[in-house]
């Protein structure tokens, strides 16, 4: 692009950095102080706003730019991303929303430690939240990286590394001036620009079609190289059993990881009742559910328009087959009107990227100061001094996620998020399900279920091929791979669920009847709830 468009698009950039920035500011001067100021926003919420939220949290960067990029690439089995990240919040509606929201207070660690001891149980979920969010984090580093090196005009590393470095810096900032109320309507704005950006762009696909869905795909399927296989199961997934099991796992992982997400459990804490939480999820599926429906025209009107092969010129994994695709719908490079819907769909992916790494960072700096640290400090640690580790804490965090991102930026950001929803759903969801379902579940079941499937996905994954041993791993020179999937959700998220009933069938600490029967009133009728 030349450079009075780079001019424009950055500005559009900086617009929006500017609102979020302002936002924050204005929450910092009109907040208590609190922990469940800086948590939970003050629990005033509506349903509508809080739903929103959850959306603006969810559609990450693996929705807008890593799942359209995997569908341009690979058809049929790219839609697998889809279908699995929506079905998942069935899960949490009937499972999960209104149980959590009623038992816990802040975190995942208040719904289990409530029944059990609460060191050991605190340490052991606040390190798997602390995991998997920073997990989720590296996928949006590196979809920052990839989306503004492109909006720069070029893949240079060193554009690519000052963006995440960047990123980490504002994400930073937003949670540490403005905890959960600024997190929050910086996350209802990102919703509503990207559902806007969405619609427009799905419109101008199908526009470019005729409305005819069926010329779409067949387009697509052309464009692609691979004929009729791409509309087909198989092209990714297919090939061998290794591959027909990694499709298992990876949906597995999909589906159940949700509802072990910390980010998205801590955003039921945000409204003042149950019934509220539960309504938030059902506004959240309506946008959720609309915004992966138009992810599918999207990733195969980038195939149809583009051609696959030109989407994976620009970027290896897919990443950038969204703005690209904008580009040419505007009127093709170097077009006034390319430039311009470019930019727009840039700087939306660009809040997109914003609002979620601002949510997870607050999720898991909660975890470092309301679990870890409490917890070793016992009753001593005061809320306002919780509340200044939690400020600490995202800057480590921050940290953290600015290296692993540096390194996984060649990767596909959706497949990265894949990987940490089969660590939530190894080590979360079954201490989880555990706690609030099964009468005599003990502490040692607890640590257990925690630590027996976050090991293992974590061992699993640095042991794939993911790591090493192929050309798309980390470090593609050595091979020290011998777990053969990708994704290792298919083997430890059953590890989780048997090493929580090992530890408590195995367990001489005798459960507390009085203490289940405390939870499930409070899980059923929001008696005592906080």
């Amino acid at each position: 692009m030349s450079g009075h468009h780079q001019t424009l698009a950055l500005l559009l950039f900086s617009a929006f950095i500017a609102v979020t920035l302002g936002i924050t500011t204005w929450v910092s001067r009109n907040r208590r102080g609190s922990a469940e100021e800086f948590y939970a926003g003050g629990r005033l919420f509506s349903p509508l706003e809080n739903g929103f939220a959850i959306a603006g949290d969810y559609m990450s960067a693996a929705s807008f730019l890593g799942i359209s990029g995997l569908i341009a690439l690979y058809g049929y089995d790219g839609m697998l991303y889809s279908v699995g990240f929506l079905v998942a919040w069935l899960v949490v509606l009937l499972l999960v929303a209104e149980l959590v929201r009623n038992c816990g207070r802040f975190t995942l660690a208040d719904v289990v430690a409530s029944r059990m001891s609460e060191r050991p149980v605190r340490i052991a979920a606040g390190t798997s939240s602390v995991t998997v969010s920073v997990l989720y984090l590296v996928a949006q580093m590196v979809g920052a990286g990839s989306l503004v090196a492109l909006l720069l005009g070029g893949t240079s590393e060193a554009a690519r590394s000052w963006t995440v470095i960047g990123v980490g810096a504002l994400m930073v900032i937003y949670v540490s001036l403005g905890g959960m109320r600024a997190t929050t309507w910086i996350q209802i704005v990102k919703a509503v620009l990207l559902m806007a950006g969405a619609i427009a762009m799905t419109v101008l696909v199908l526009a470019r079609f005729h409305g005819d869905f069926n010329q779409l795909l067949n387009s697509a399927a052309e464009r692609s190289g691979h004929g009729r296989e791409f509309l087909a199961p198989g092209l990714r997934y297919g090939g061998d059993w290794t591959a027909r099991l990694d499709f298992v796992s990876l949906g597995l992982a999909l589906v159940l990881g949700t509802a072990g997400l910390p980010h998205i459990l801590s955003r039921f804490y945000t409204v003042p009742t149950a019934r509220a939480a539960r309504r938030s999820v059902v506004w959240s599926i309506g946008l959720i559910g609309s915004f992966y429906l138009m992810t599918i025209v999207l990733g195969f009107g980038a195939a149809a328009v583009l051609g696959s092969d030109e989407v994976r010129k620009s970027n290896a994994a897919g990443n950038t087959a969204v703005p690209l695709l904008a580009l040419d719908l505007g009127g093709g490079a170097g077009s006034t009107g390319g430039t311009v819907l470019f930019a727009v769909v840039a700087a939306v992916a660009f809040a997109t990227i914003l609002a979620v790494v601002a949510g997870i960072t607050l999720a898991s700096s909660a975890s470092v100061a309301h679990d870890l640290y409490a917890s070793l400090k016992r009753r001593r640690a005061r809320q306002h001094s919780e509340v200044a580790v939690a400020r600490v804490a995202a800057a480590g965090i921050g940290v953290a996620a600015i290296a692993l991102g540096l390194l996984a930026r060649d990767l596909n950001v959706a497949f990265l998020v894949g990987l940490a929803f089969a660590v939530a759903a190894s080590a979360n969801l079954p201490v989880l399900l555990y706690s609030l379902f099964w009468r005599n579940f003990t502490t040692r079941g607890a640590v257990w279920a925690v630590y027996g499937g976050l090991v293992p996905a974590v061992l699993l994954v640095v042991l794939s091929p993911v790591v090493s041993g192929s050309q798309e791993a980390l470090f593609p020179e050595v091979d020290f791979h011998v777990f053969p999937l990708q994704n290792p959700g298919l083997v430890s998220i059953p590890l989780g669920f048997l090493a929580g009933w090992i530890g408590t069938v195995t367990s001489t600490e005798l459960p507390d009847e009085a203490k289940h029967a405390e939870t499930e009133v409070r899980a059923l009728t929001g008696a005592g709830a906080v």
